[in-house]
């Protein structure tokens, strides 16, 4: 399991959105996602890949890392548990 931090997300952007999004750029679905929108400057979208693991992960968001989505440059930043 991993899971994908995508920031400066529209904020009118559904899950539906983002889905087929991912999916155009080679990346699988994901099996939850999470919206947060903290102070509303950067919303995002915290997403968990039952079927990946961080590292394969990682290799994948530069797909969609720094892209221009919807008026808005995209941030993805894989999640890693500090302590096991």
């Amino acid at each position: 399991m991993s899971v994908l931090l995508l920031a400066n997300v529209d904020p009118d952007t559904t899950e539906e959105e983002i889905r087929a999004f991912l999916v155009k750029y080679g990346l699988p679905e994901f099996n939850d996602i999470e919206y947060l929108d903290g102070d509303g400057s950067r919303p995002a979208a915290r997403l968990t890949f039952d079927s990946l693991d961080s590292d394969a992960l990682d290799k994948l968001k530069g797909r969609i890392h720094g892209m221009y989505w919807k008026g808005k440059q995209l941030s993805a930043q894989v999640l890693r548990e500090r302590f096991s």
